[in-house]
């Protein structure tokens, strides 16, 4: 009987994803550790072996599908012996897990559904009270055969006006949508003119589904799996975590020095990052102030015994934050080849689910783009997380007397259920220390 290959699950809550590509067609042989394709998550695009060896016999889910639920059939594979015959049952019947052969295949649907021909379809469902009064269907500008014509409110005011029956156009607008210039190109080549416009004309029944009047023209943006997930969890975090801010300020000409000095000795070997530097100051200052590596859950607090520092990283359509292990017991040199590697399998969508899963703090940095100061958004479940802003020169005073020094702003978010200000105060004035006074991270 062929074997069947499952949508595997990436991540403990992994529930669908949408099958990329396929490394393999219909009749390859494939063996037991093979590529044969490659899921696409909300955070990032994971290859496939194949566990038995076989032939492919079939390929029931096609490239690019979204929504494939996890351990849904997506491919049948034939056994030693076995011919495409063997296909037959295996596509009617359902397998152990009691799953047919449509099941796995979720179509993508399309962003709108505008054209009048698939519109009849779904109005046979509702209840026949929906559509209490189909009397003169050519009275309402917005209504061609039951489906609602798109129009923008202007094309609309202009249609009213001059007696054009909106069904008989077709729009140039995004989305075959009716606009000014299809309502004037009608006006000008003597388009048909709607034989009764009067009486029925002030009811209004598909106003409340059309855009705000006045609202300028947009082109709709499907939600991508990762801004949905960006999306869900930084609302769940503002609406249930109680977050407080602290600042503070933080002078690095020390810093940029230690950090010129370590990149010249180094020869070309490596080269440290400010951020890099940064990563390894919050694992010491969390190792000296454990109480703010901790997170808050309705059974208790739960205190992290290693300071796995998760690091916000821009990449197409969201961003993602992978994470240093133990950066409190991590060299600087490792720190910085391992936050380049995963910065750049980040932006390839390569990164396995507990290189950016299971982080205990977070920093977001956004001083390379000049922002002097911001209030980051906790990750839940973490209970803190450090915004850093760019350096700049700037007046301080100093024994008594002006001077100029580099100085960076610095915010901790705090999830104030787990992380109290005295807690979050103490962590900054230790990372502070350590940024002012680099030498102390040898201590």
């Amino acid at each position: 009987m062929p074997v069947r290959i499952l949508m595997p699950a990436l991540s403990p809550t992994m529930t669908e994803g949408t099958l990329a590509k396929w490394h393999v067609k219909e009749g390859d042989a494939v063996s037991s550790g093979d590529v044969i394709a490659e899921i696409e998550t909300d955070k990032a695009t994971m290859e496939v072996e194949a566990v038995d060896e076989g032939k492919v016999g079939k390929l029931l889910v096609s490239e690019g599908t979204e929504g494939v639920a996890v351990n849904a059939p997506i491919a049948l594979l034939l056994e030693e012996g076995e011919d495409a015959s063997a296909l037959e049952g295996a596509a009617e019947t359902t397998g152990g897990n009691g799953q047919t052969k449509p099941a796995p295949v979720k179509e993508a649907a399309p962003p709108e559904a505008p054209k009048a021909p698939s519109a009849p379809a779904p109005q046979a469902t509702p209840a026949p009270t929906e559509k209490a009064a189909p009397k003169a269907p050519a009275a309402s500008a917005d209504v061609n055969d039951g489906s609602r014509v798109f129009a923008s409110p202007l094309a609309r005011r202009m249609a009213k006006q001059s007696g054009i029956d909106l069904s008989a156009l077709n729009g140039s607008g995004p989305h075959g949508r009716v606009v000014k210039r299809d309502i004037e190109a009608a006006l000008s080549g003597g388009a048909p003119q709607a034989a009764s416009a009067p009486s029925a004309m002030p009811q209004m029944p598909a106003a409340s589904a059309e855009p705000q009047p006045f609202e300028p023209e947009f082109e709709l943006q499907p939600l991508s799996s990762m801004r949905k997930t960006i999306a869900q969890r930084l609302q769940l975090s503002k609406q249930t975590i109680p977050h407080f801010y602290l600042t503070v300020d933080c002078e690095i000409d020390a810093l940029l020095g230690l950090r010129k000095r370590l990149n010249d000795k180094a020869d070309g070997a490596f080269k440290l990052s400010v951020n890099d530097l940064i990563i390894k100051i919050c694992g010491l200052a969390l190792r000296k102030v454990p109480a703010a590596n901790a997170s808050y859950t309705d059974k208790g607090i739960k205190l992290y015994k290693s300071a796995d520092v998760a690091v916000a990283v821009a990449i197409d359509g969201g961003l993602i934050t992978p994470i240093i292990r133990d950066a409190a017991n991590q060299g600087l040199e490792a720190i910085s080849s391992a936050m380049k590697d995963l910065a750049a399998r980040a932006r390839d969508g390569k990164l396995k689910p507990e290189e950016y899963q299971g982080g205990t703090f977070s920093i977001s940095n956004l001083g390379m783009y000049g922002i002097k100061q911001f209030d980051a958004v906790i990750n839940p479940p973490q209970g803190a997380i450090l915004a850093i802003g760019a350096g700049e020169q700037r007046p301080v005073v100093k024994n008594g007397a002006l001077a100029v020094a580099t100085v960076m702003s610095c915010t901790l978010s705090c999830d104030h259920r787990v992380v109290d200000g005295a807690i979050g105060a103490e962590f900054l004035k230790a990372f502070k220390a350590m940024v002012e006074e680099p030498m102390a991270m040898l201590l």
